[in-house]
């Protein structure tokens, strides 16, 4: 399966909602590539972003064709259709090289007794112990065990299957990279379910390079990891063995490495991550989730006068429309409503309150996850605002730019790889 488009060992998923800041975001890279570390960026933006902003994938492409090309950057760049299934991929195949299969919604699905029987009959050989290098106990393989994968797993893993194909009709199958993603199911997948997923996986001949398990703990928009990092991290190096054995036992790509999605801000588990990607010298693929878009309202407020006023505004108008803009969240925030303040309030701060309450420090005494998390869901209300947004994000370029850069290196790719190889 290695005659494919390979995705780089360490690449980092980057989100530009409006489609300006894709060249303070290679900055950043070319910091890392300055100092030795070589990390790939992969532009992605989701259905539902597309349909809040109105643009489209080609609008994305263009965005980061001209970022590249400002930058002078040289290394393979990616454009992620996000979080696509057959409903929604076809307009995505001709601009996007990267896709992620999103089969969440089809996990518990039924899926017909022979296939079944048959993928139970194809893994009988794991029978018994199976001793995996690297992870921290055996896996006790089951009937049972077998079974119940495939009745959780197979109509999801089938579902990639069809979706890939779909794309490699239209663009020929080694001219994009794959992930499938299992990330917004009900609960984590257990190390031994991912080893017999990736072997459902290699039965459908999916290329696959990159792969979101759902893990243990919340990933919510813009904030820390909510969760025991210790329990995390057990999973996650439990995993990164799993994949390594996976490869070889199934014959896929091996290129093939963890994702973590909603990866931005999870502060206190990046030195775990990446001290079991260098144990296990591991690839890593880290999606980030609108931390840009919130450096950008940053940015403005920073810059006081009418930036700052629009940053009130912003904030103003989405706290009347509440549950509107927080229902499509709700799987992946935890914004206790009580916590936000109000608009008077926040028409009254002055540059700095705004920043520091936003800017994700847990050292400063006002920052504020409610408000934080509110933020990023808001993005709607700027892209309402139509000029007026647009032309302040140009009249404020130098102190976004500085703050986009900043956040994606300083808070992002240097705890995450700095002195990874």
């Amino acid at each position: 399966m290695d005659d494919i488009m390979n995705l780089a060992k360490y690449s980092i998923g980057v989100g530009d909602r409006f489609g300006v800041e894709g060249a303070a975001q290679l900055r950043a890279l070319q910091r890392a590539a300055s100092e030795g570390v070589r990390v790939v960026p992969v532009w992605n933006k989701s259905n539902r972003e597309h349909s809040i902003i109105g643009t489209r994938p080609e609008d994305t492409r263009r965005a980061a064709d001209a970022a590249v090309k400002a930058c002078g950057w040289t290394d393979p760049y990616y454009l992620d259709a996000d979080h696509i299934g057959l409903a929604t991929v076809d307009e995505y195949v001709e601009p996007c090289d990267f896709f992620t299969i999103d089969v969440a919604d089809f996990i518990g699905k039924p899926v017909n007794g022979p296939a079944a029987q048959a993928f139970v009959g194809s893994m009988e050989r794991f029978k018994g112990l199976l001793n995996i290098r690297g992870m921290r106990g055996p896996v006790r393989v089951t009937g049972e065990l077998l079974t119940a994968v495939a009745q959780k797993y197979l109509a999801a893993i089938s579902e990639a299957g069809k979706v890939y194909r779909r794309i490699a009709e239209r663009k020929g199958s080694g001219n994009f990279v794959t992930e499938i993603s299992l990330d917004e199911a009900d609960r984590p997948q257990s190390p031994a379910e991912l080893f017999f997923i990736l072997a459902a996986v290699a039965r459908e001949k999916i290329p696959v390079q990159t792969i979101a398990p759902k893990f243990t703990g919340e990933f919510l928009k813009g904030i820390d990891y909510v969760g025991d990092p210790a329990t995390f991290n057990g999973e996650f190096r439990d995993d990164l063995a799993v994949i390594a054995h996976a490869v070889a036992a199934f014959g896929l790509p091996s290129s093939l490495k963890l994702s973590v999605h909603t990866g931005s801000d999870k502060f206190t588990l990046y030195p775990l991550i990446r001290q079991a990607v260098e144990d296990f010298d591991a690839g890593l693929h880290v999606k980030t989730a609108g931390t840009t878009w919130l450096e950008e309202m940053i940015g403005l407020a920073a810059s006081d006068g009418e930036a700052l006023q629009l940053a009130k505004d912003i904030y103003t108008d989405a706290f009347t429309r509440y549950e509107e803009l927080c229902r499509p969240y709700v799987p992946v925030i935890r914004i206790d409503r009580t916590r936000l303040p109000a608009p008077r309030e926040v028409g009254a701060w002055d540059a700095r309150q705004f920043v520091e309450t936003l800017r994700h420090d847990p050292t400063c005494p006002r920052y504020n996850i409610h408000f934080r998390q509110f933020v990023h869901v808001s993005f709607r209300v700027a892209a309402e605002m139509d000029g007026r947004w647009t032309h302040m994000l140009q009249a404020c370029r130098a102190v976004i730019e500085q703050n986009v850069t900043m956040n994606i290196y300083d808070r992002h790719v240097k705890p995450l790889f700095a002195g990874l190889r």
